[in-house]
C-alpha cells in the first residue's frame, strides 16, 4: 500500500466513502423503506413521537427506533425535508463498517496493508452501498454489531478480563438490537462466535465467564429497554405487530434453502475474486495466514447457512454476509499482490486478467456506449457526461496498463477508485433517466393550506408519496362495512387507482372534483423500474 494510505488508514477509508457517496447523496429517488424511516423521523420531530413511534400517525413498532432517532437528529441539523440530511447517518455507518473492518483485520492479521485491502473491499461491495437506500435499518444494525465484534475479539485474545472491551461490546450489541432487533445477532454475531471457536480459539475462556455474562446483560439493558417501554405503554398494538412480524419468518416470502447460494454475486465488482476466495482447497496453501483464512471462510459459510435455515428470504438479508466475505476476498487479493508476477499457470492468471480486464474495458467503453444509448437525452447534460467520461476512461486505461505490468497492487487500488468514481461522477447522469411524466407532489401541501382544506388518503397511498407531501395524510378508515368520512364540509382526497365502484360511492355522498394527477415515477413508463403505486389522483370533495 502507498505510504500515505498506511499512515492514515482510518482517514483514508472515511474520505473514500465520503467522496463516493456524499457529493450526490440526494440524486437517487427515495425508496419505500427509506420513506417509512424518513416519515417516522419527521413525526418524531414534528409530533414529538420519539418513543411511541408513528408512521403517518399510526403506531410504527415494526422497527426499533435508533436508526430513526439518528435520522431525525440529522434532519434537525440539515432540515427535516433534506434527503441529504436524512441519508447522512447511513453513510456514516458505511464509514464505521470500513473502519472497524480495518481494525478487526489489523488485530487478527498484524498487517496494515492487508487490513486496508479488506476495508476497501467491504466499502466497495455493491450491496453494502445499496442497502443504505433499499433498507436503511440494516446498515445500522450490522455496523454497530461489527464494532461489538471487534471488541469481543479483543476480549477473547486478552489474558484476563478487560472491562473496557466488555462494556463497549455489550453496549454496541445493544445498539444493534435497538436498530433491527436480533437480526444481526443471528446473521453476523452468531456465525462469528462459531467460526472463532473453530479457528482462532477463545483464550482463558473459563476465567472470562463473568465478563461474557456481563456483555449479555449490558446488551439486553441497552437494547431491550425500548421494547419493554412500548410493551407497557401500548401492549395491544405491540403484541399484534410482534405476532405479525414473527409469523412472517415462516410464512412470508418463503424461498428454498439454496436461495442464497449465489451470495458472492452481491459483492458486485468483486464477484470473481469472491468466488475464488471460497475455493478452500486452492487457497489454503497460498494465503499468508491460514488460521485467519479458515476463520473468515467459516464465518462466511456459517452466516449463509444460518440465513438459509430461515424460511423467509430476501436478497437484502444477505448484506451481513458481505462483511466476512470481504475479509475472505482480502486473502485472495493479498496473495495476488504478493505472487501474481511469478504465476505461470493460466488457470490462475486468466481469471485475474478477465476480471480486472473487464472492469478496465467497461470504464474505457463507457462514453461510447452511453453516448450511443442516450444521444438525444444528452443535450442538457454534456458537462457531467464529459467529466464522467474523462475520469472513467483514464482509470480504465491505467487499470489495463498496470494489469499488463502485473502490478496487482495498483490494479486493485485503481479498481477501488473506479467504483468510487462511478458514484461520484456517474450519479449526476441519473437525471437522464427521469421520465417526462414525473410530477412531484411537494407543492400540494402548500396549495391545500391556501385552499383551507385537509388532505386524506382513500385506501392506499404509498409511503414515498406521504414523505414527499411533507406531512401526514390521514387515512379514511373503513369500519362496520362503511367508510368513516371526515366531518368537514370540504376536504381533499388522494388515492391510487380508484375503482369505478369507489368513485360512484364518493359521488353519491359528495360533490367530487378531480383536480390533478401526480406521478412520482422518475423511471419511464414501460420500464422495469416503473411502479403503478407511485401514481395518485387528487380530488376535492364537498358535501352536497
Amino acid at each position: 500500500m502507498p505510504k500515505l494510505l498506511k499512515e492514515y488508514p482510518i482517514l483514508t477509508i472515511c474520505l473514500l466513502v465520503a467522496l463516493m457517496l456524499l457529493p450526490h447523496l440526494d440524486a437517487i429517488q427515495v425508496s419505500i423503506m427509506e420513506a417509512r424511516n424518513f416519515i417516522t423521523a419527521r413525526e418524531m420531530v414534528l409530533n414529538d413521537n420519539w418513543l411511541l413511534t408513528t408512521m403517518n400517525g399510526e403506531p410504527r413498532y415494526q422497527k426499533p427506533p435508533l436508526p430513526t432517532w439518528l435520522t431525525a437528529f440529522s434532519g434537525l441539523l440539515f432540515g427535516i425535508e433534506s434527503i441529504f440530511g436524512m441519508r447522512l447517518p447511513a453513510v456514516l455507518l458505511v464509514m464505521v463498517i470500513g473502519c472497524f473492518m480495518y481494525k478487526l483485520s489489523r488485530s487478527i492479521l498484524k498487517s496494515r496493508g492487508h487490513a486496508l485491502i479488506n476495508a476497501f473491499i467491504v466499502v466497495t461491495s455493491f450491496y453494502v452501498i445499496g442497502i443504505i437506500i433499499e433498507a436503511p435499518w440494516d446498515i445500522f444494525t450490522h455496523g454497530f454489531m461489527l464494532v461489538a465484534i471487534y471488541h469481543l475479539h479483543k476480549l477473547f485474545k486478552a489474558e484476563g478480563t478487560v472491562w473496557k472491551h466488555t462494556i463497549i461490546a455489550g453496549f454496541f450489541i445493544g445498539l444493534s438490537l435497538l436498530s433491527k432487533g436480533p437480526v444481526s445477532f443471528y446473521a453476523l454475531l452468531l456465525p462469528f462466535l462459531i467460526a472463532y471457536a473453530f479457528s482462532l480459539k477463545y483464550k482463558n475462556a473459563k476465567a472470562k465467564v463473568f465478563s461474557f455474562f456481563s456483555v449479555l446483560i449490558i446488551a439486553l439493558i441497552a437494547g431491550g429497554w425500548w421494547y419493554v417501554f412500548v410493551r407497557l405503554n401500548d401492549p395491544t398494538t405491540f403484541n399484534a405487530i410482534t405476532e405479525k412480524e414473527t409469523g412472517n419468518w415462516t410464512s412470508y416470502n418463503v424461498r428454498p434453502f439454496y436461495y442464497y447460494w449465489s451470495f458472492f454475486t452481491q459483492s458486485g465488482l468483486w464477484t470473481i475474486p469472491a468466488f475464488i476466495s471460497l475455493l478452500y482447497p486452492y487457497l489454503k496453501t497460498r494465503v499468508s495466514n491460514y488460521k485467519a483464512y479458515k476463520f473468515s471462510l467459516l464465518w462466511t459459510i456459517f452466516a449463509v447457512v444460518l440465513l438459509s435455515i430461515i424460511p423467509e428470504k430476501k436478497s437484502r438479508y444477505l448484506m451481513p454476509v458481505l462483511i466476512p466475505l470481504a475479509f475472505n476476498i482480502g486473502f485472495y487479493i493479498e496473495y495476488l499482490i504478493r505472487r501474481f508476477k511469478d504465476l505461470k499457470d493460466k488457470r490462475e492468471t486468466l481469471p485475474v486478467y478477465f476480471n480486472f480486464g473487464l472492469i478496465g474495458t467497461i470504464a474505457i467503453a463507457f462514453p461510447i456506449v452511453f453516448y450511443s444509448l442516450f444521444t438525444s437525452e444528452l443535450h442538457h447534460h454534456w458537462l457531467p457526461f464529459i467529466v464522467a467520461s474523462i475520469i472513467l476512461v483514464t482509470l480504465g486505461m491505467f487499470i489495463l496498463y498496470k494489469l499488463k505490468q502485473k502490478n496487482i497492487k495498483h490494479v486493485f487500488l485503481l479498481t477501488v477508485l473506479f467504483f468510487t468514481s462511478v458514484f461520484a461522477v456517474g450519479l449526476p447522469l441519473m437525471e437522464l433517466f427521469k421520465s417526462d411524466t414525473f410530477r412531484s407532489i411537494a407543492s400540494l401541501k402548500e396549495d391545500n393550506e391556501k385552499r383551507g382544506i385537509t388532505l386524506y388518503s382513500f385506501k392506499y397511498v404509498a409511503p414515498e408519496t406521504i414523505w414527499q407531501y411533507g406531512n401526514m395524510i390521514p387515512q379514511i378508515q373503513y369500519h362496520n362495512n362503511e367508510f368513516q368520512f371526515p366531518l368537514e364540509s370540504k376536504f381533499g382526497v388522494l388515492t391510487n387507482r380508484i375503482s369505478t365502484e369507489d368513485l360512484s360511492l364518493l359521488k353519491a355522498k359528495f360533490n367530487v372534483k378531480e383536480v390533478s394527477t401526480y406521478n412520482l415515477n422518475q423511471a419511464k413508463e414501460g420500464t422495469k423500474q416503473y411502479n403503478d403505486r407511485l401514481t395518485n389522483t387528487f380530488y376535492i370533495l364537498s358535501k352536497k
